[in-house]
This record gives C-alpha cells, structure tokens and sequence, in this order.
C-alpha cells in the first residue's frame, strides 16, 4: 500500500513538471522577453546593493570592502548632525512635493482630454506631439532650458517685445523649481499618459450610455463614469511616485543648478555626487544615499497603508 502511495506520488510529481514544461514551451518567447529585463535588473540594481556595506565601514581602495574596518553608524550620526542637513531635506522633499502636485496630474489631465476628442486625425497629432519630447535626452532638454532662458535667450526676446525687464531665470533661485517642474511636465505629460489612455479602454460603455440616460452631460460622465474607471490605475501611480519622492532627477538638477541658484537646487542626490565622486568620501557618501532609500520606502509603506484603509487598491 505504502508503495503504490509513493509510484502514486512520483507519477504526479513526472506529471507536475511535465505540466511546468509544456507550459514554458508554449510561452517560450514571452519569457525570453521578460529575461532580458529580469538580468538588467538583477546585474544594475540587486547585484549592487552589496555595496551598501561601505556605507558601515571606513572604506579604503587599497583595503577593499571586507578588509576595511567596521565604524557602525558612524557616518549617518554625522550626517543627521551635519547642518547641511536640514537644506538637502527640504529642497528634495519640496521638488518631490511640487511633482506629485502639479506633474502626477497632467497626464491624468491630458489623458481625459484626449478621451473626450472625436477627431481622430486631430487625436493622433496632439498623442504623436506629446510624446515627442519624451524620447529627448536629459542633456538636450537641459540644453534647451539654457538657451532659451538665458539672457539673449527666446523667452527673455519673447519679454522685452511685450515690453517687460529681461530676467536671469536660471541665476535667481525662487525660479529653479518653476523651471524644472515645467521642464517635467513638458517631457513626462503625454508619455505618462499612455497608461491612462489603456486604463480607459477597460471602462464599460454602458456605463456611459446608462449615464446619458439619467441626464448626465459629458462633464458629468467624466466625473461619475471615467475617473472612477480608471481611478486604480491612478492609485497605483500615485504610488510609485510617492516610493519616488525623494528620487529627484539628479541629471537635470546637476545640469541646471549653478552657484546662483544652490540655496534651492542643491538635493541629496547632487550632494551624493560630490561627497562621493567629487571628494572620493564613498562611505559617507553611501551612507547618504542609503538614508534617502530608507526615507523613500518609509514614505512608500505610508502611502500604500493609507490606500489600503481608505479603498481596495494597494502595492501590496
């Protein structure tokens, strides 16, 4: 008995993996595909998590990571106790609070527009033109915020034909997160829109027809039939850029910062930069980073613990 319990289960363990095969047979090429992004991630942001041991060790090049010696917390006292400290807080967390206002929203916003329009010829022009800026290099779109907002520069041409002062925008640092703010909006908007759009294909037509019958007009149907709709997309998304707070985008605030506008465009990441690359301070520098990591998921754990009281959408 005790033998046909055991052929019993090794036949349906032959069967189980033979099962697993003929599935990843039949669905070969969709996992190749998800194996390049699979390697991509565990080669440039798994692997390299080893070295956030630095951040606990008095790092030397010569001695390497294991022979170096163990200093604890050290570096992250130093830095809570630097008085730097409170400046590099307040400028990340206030251009990561500016994104999630005004940039989080466009796409929402465009991506409703652009539902509402019936010309089609006319919706595909607008979608192609609002993704265009998207495939732009962070050097060329810091390049073109330079060039036009320098003193001889198109807006400032644009001012003095209206009949007002030329100003030095990149020099003045109350305008540096207007400007990168607006400079996000114009690269991310109809890239980020491409998910509400797809969020919109799933919402029922009936919905809206059942809305027309109750009298709603098309501003009504957007409020009580398409936010709704896509309104776990948005969560979701509202999400990942509250994980992303204090993930500011380092290139373009290191090509647009100068020494004029430092009060307000100086962030951990560029202070990250300089500590480490700069001034070859790798343990304090890795310290840094690893603190704003720890901030962002403090912030990611609240936000999904917030979404998950409040409604039934959540990361996890």
């Amino acid at each position: 008995m005790a033998m046909e319990t055991m052929e019993a289960i090794a036949l349906r363990g032959e069967g189980g993996w033979s099962q697993v095969r003929r599935r990843i047979g039949k669905s070969k090429y969709y996992y190749a595909m998800f194996l390049v992004p699979l390697v991509y991630f565990i080669l440039f942001c798994y692997v390299p998590m080893f070295g956030i041991v630095i951040g606990f060790k008095n790092y030397s090049v010569f001695s390497g990571i294991w022979g170096s010696p163990w200093v604890g917390l050290k570096y992250f006292r130093e830095f809570l106790s630097d008085p730097y400290f409170y400046k590099l807080i307040r400028n990340t967390l206030t251009i990561g609070l500016y994104h999630i206002v005004f940039s989080f929203p466009a796409p929402i916003v465009l991506a409703l527009l652009l539902n509402e329009l019936k010309h089609r010829t006319f919706k595909k022009f607008v979608q192609t033109v609002s993704y265009l800026p998207h495939f732009l290099s962070t050097v060329v779109v810091c390049g073109i915020l330079v060039n036009f907002l320098s003193h001889d520069g198109l807006i400032n041409q644009a001012l003095e034909w209206l009949g007002l002062e030329r100003t030095q925008f990149l020099m003045l640092p109350e305008w540096f997160r207007t400007i990168y703010i607006s400079s996000e909006i114009w690269q991310s908007v109809g890239w980020g829109s491409i998910i509400y759009l797809a969020a919109l294909t799933a919402v029922d037509p009936q919905l809206y027809e059942a809305a027309r019958m109750d009298g709603a007009n098309r501003w009504k149907q957007m409020l009580h039939v398409t936010l709704p709709g896509i309104m776990p997309a948005i969560v979701i998304m509202l999400l990942f850029n509250i994980g992303a707070i204090m993930s500011v985008s380092f290139e373009k605030v290191l090509l647009l910062s100068n020494g004029s506008n430092f009060e307000t465009s100086d962030i951990i990441a560029t202070y990250v930069y300089r500590r480490g690359l700069v001034s070859s301070d790798f343990s304090y520098a890795t310290a840094v980073g690893l603190f704003n990591s720890v901030i962002a998921v403090v912030f990611l754990t609240i936000g999904n613990y917030l979404s998950r009281k409040a409604g039934e959408t959540s990361l996890w």
